[in-house]
């Protein structure tokens, strides 16, 4: 597989901007790591494409975005995919074996396992003061549409989003996964509307043009047929876990010292896992103490 990027570009006339990215390997990688089912990966694989597309477009070096999926009745459970503002994600999903269910066509069933009524919450972290917390009812399950009804309900913002997870048909394996974001500008008129519109009727799903060969910024020009367009930029996108044993040793200490040493097992040890990337991290009876003292001792000094 190439390598994960995003590329963003706008029209001359500056009416309409698009982010396209192709996530193949992070949702290789998330399968992997997380033994997804197929309508697992199919729902986790396009919420890390739209986290990421929607992280990138964070100004804020060190802010963050979280999109949490809870449908309703949801066979999957919470579907979940944190990104940071250079479109780098990690997610995971209650449920990554939840069992596949195919429409008529062959394809995945992903509104069903996901919970069509239910709601999408998006939280923008700027790193500065409270985050921003938007929700909407879910419309569909299917993600892509969901995302796009929370742009033009919560931001008021005219959006078209496609998503797409190929699967292999035997090993179940990703192949392709990728996805755009277009948005209409305050300077989009009736006519740009027009052409955008007829421009989305004639595109192909995003892993069918995938697996022509298309490039993202060729996907780009499509949804974009008869504009002038300029890319903005382009960066490489991965799956990224932040976990840290340092991390781990924080959560800890949020806890009473009684609840730190009721945490180790009759081996007298204390693990922690990541819910990102699966890496558990173990503490000893001894580390437990030592942690439990230094917080006493750094909190004496305080005083």
């Amino acid at each position: 597989m190439s390598e994960d990027k995003i590329i963003r570009c706008i029209t001359s006339d500056g009416a309409v901007v698009i982010s396209a990215a192709e996530t193949s390997n992070i949702v290789f990688k998330a399968s992997r790591i997380h033994r997804t089912s197929p309508v697992a990966a199919a729902a986790l694989g396009r919420l890390l494409t739209g986290c990421s597309i929607m992280g990138a477009q964070l100004k804020q070096k060190d802010a963050s975005i979280t999109l949490r999926v809870n449908g309703d009745n949801s066979e999957l459970g919470a579907v979940i995919a944190v990104s940071d503002s250079s479109g780098n994600v990690r997610g995971y999903v209650q449920n990554p074996g939840c069992h596949t269910e195919y429409y008529d066509n062959g394809k995945i069933n992903v509104g069903k396992a996901v919970g069509r009524t239910g709601v999408l919450n998006v939280m923008r972290d700027y790193g500065t003061g409270e985050p921003y917390i938007g929700m909407v009812p879910l419309v569909s399950g299917e993600i892509a549409e969901d995302i796009t009804s929370y742009f033009g309900t919560s931001e008021q913002i005219p959006t078209v989003c496609a998503l797409g997870v190929l699967l292999h048909k035997e090993t179940h394996e990703v192949l392709l996964s990728g996805g755009f974001l277009l948005q209409l500008l305050p300077g989009a008129d009736s006519s740009t509307i027009d052409k955008i519109e007829k421009n989305i009727e004639k595109l192909e799903p995003v892993t069918t043009m995938l697996a022509k060969g298309m490039s993202i910024k060729d996907i780009c020009d499509a949804a974009l047929d008869g504009f002038e367009v300029e890319v903005l930029d382009e960066m490489p996108i991965d799956y990224i876990c932040a976990c840290s044993r340092e991390k781990v040793e924080r959560a800890f200490l949020s806890l009473s010292d009684d609840d730190i040493r009721a945490s180790a097992d009759e081996l007298g040890h204390a693990e922690a896992s990541c819910h990102f990337c699966n890496k558990v991290y173990r503490f000893s009876k001894q580390e437990l103490e030592e942690l439990i003292a230094k917080r006493n001792s750094d909190n004496e000094t305080s005083e």
